[in-house]
């Protein structure tokens, strides 16, 4: 009866997150419920297929913290937690994935039970970033299992070991820790991520006891096919719910952010700047008749290169520091190097500062001077206004900044917007400066 109660708990809390957080309530439901052996899930954890669950602990829940926890399980899938860890440390790792889901969940009006990660600095910021601002010897533990990886092996050869906190002497074993500092599941006997032992042949699957009690031992790690195919399942999964979301009008602003981040293009700015500009390179074959002093009556095709117009404008307003703009500058020099391109260069704020525009022939470098005025509001107008009153238009807008400002309307020749930070463009080709 109190396996069935636990069951009807459960579906309970995602039947409640379907009808009031329907993006999350729809990747849950991706997540099968499965009861696990206390033996080795300690409180619940997740292997991107199931939802594993420690009965005494979801028993021990709110209804309200029983959400949290199905929402937390569901999104270290859609943010495939499980596909990008690489070189890194799996304990520190875990540690990141989590700083970076409970703040999301927390914002989007959540209740998290007690004993979760969270910290305010950390707010906003993926696992990536968090990974290295924790400390090689932070020693706390997720409060969910990740079953989804194994522990790190050094003998495998694909581990960072000059960021590993731990010992080579001590085959990957942490230190043990006093009893005051353990968690309640590990004073009580539970086990947690952390201490999972590993088989003596060291293929990183937690031992099982079958003479425990339990009826299942834990789901063996993901191999990287694996890996790979569940990402894109779950990616597709993540786009399908937003959609879903977005039509019944319940996707938060706080979802619709994470969701429009993570489905962002993941190439480097850069590489696609420079394909970008070398698609509008005017590249092509001339069918010109050659001279007749040549001696040549026939008509072989020649590639020529048209000279292209480029305006490349600058955020001064003072959301986008002094380094970041020759940074930018050093990139349009590279790639403009393979192309025959007339740099139009234009620093903005709330209007153009005085000095500019400045032409930068193809044979020229393009430059800032040493100190450049700006620091006002961001208005994106005056530039696109100054283009309009020319003779001529450029082949392409290149415009950095942090997009926060007011936007004209539309031209009728194509802008590439290099964005510092998470603003949103109205129209336009947006590249995400990552």
């Amino acid at each position: 009866m109190q396996d069935q109660a636990i069951e009807n708990k459960l579906t309970a809390a995602r039947t409640k997150l379907i009808l009031d957080k329907p993006f999350l309530g729809a990747l849950v439901l991706r997540l099968p419920l499965q009861e696990a052996d206390p033996a080795w899930c300690a409180t619940t954890g997740t292997d991107a297929k199931k939802f594993y669950y420690n009965p005494e602990f979801i028993d021990a829940l709110k209804p309200a913290e029983t959400q949290f926890i199905l929402a937390h399980e569901a999104l270290h899938c859609a943010l495939s937690h499980f596909a990008r860890r690489q070189h890194r440390v799996k304990h520190r790792w875990d540690l990141a994935c989590d700083y970076a889901i409970n703040p999301i969940l927390i914002a989007e009006g959540l209740t998290p039970p007690p004993g979760i990660l969270n910290m305010k600095a950390y707010e906003g910021m993926s696992a990536e970033e968090i990974y290295p601002l924790i400390a090689d010897n932070d020693m706390s533990e997720t409060l969910d299992q990740h079953l989804y990886d194994k522990e790190d092996q050094f003998a495998e050869g694909g581990q960072d070991s000059s960021d590993n906190p731990l010992d080579h002497d001590n085959q990957g074993e942490k230190p043990p820790k006093d009893e005051d500092q353990k968690t309640p599941q590990e004073q009580s006997g539970g086990g947690s991520s952390g201490d999972q032992e590993k088989d003596p042949e060291g293929s990183g699957k937690q031992e099982f006891d079958e003479n425990s009690g339990g009826s299942e031992a834990p789901p063996p790690p993901l191999d990287h096919a694996e890996a790979e195919e569940l990402s894109i399942q779950w990616q597709q999964r993540m786009a399908g719910a937003a959609q879903q979301a977005q039509q019944a009008g319940k996707l938060s602003g706080v979802m619709k952010r994470l969701v429009d981040t993570l489905l962002q293009p993941n190439l480097p700015w850069r590489m696609l700047l420079a394909r970008y500009m070398t698609a509008v390179a005017r590249d092509d074959y001339s069918y010109t008749r050659p001279s007749t002093r040549r001696g040549e009556p026939a008509i072989f095709p020649t590639l020529k290169s048209a000279e292209i117009n480029v305006l490349v404008a600058l955020d001064v307003s003072g959301s986008v520091s002094d380094k970041e703009l020759r940074e930018c500058l050093s990139e349009i020099n590279a790639i403009k190097g393979q192309m025959r391109a007339r740099i139009t260069l234009v620093a903005c704020d709330s209007d153009i500062i005085e000095g500019f525009p400045q032409v930068f022939e193809p044979w020229e470098e393009v430059t800032l001077p040493d100190t450049v005025l700006g620091g006002g509001t961001t208005d994106f107008s005056p530039v696109f206004n100054w283009i309009s009153q020319q003779d001529k238009q450029p082949n392409t807008v290149v415009y950095f900044t942090d997009a926060q400002g007011a936007f004209p309307i539309e031209p009728n020749y194509p802008v590439v917007w290099l964005i510092k930070g998470k603003g949103a463009v109205p129209w336009g080709q947006r590249i995400q400066l990552n």
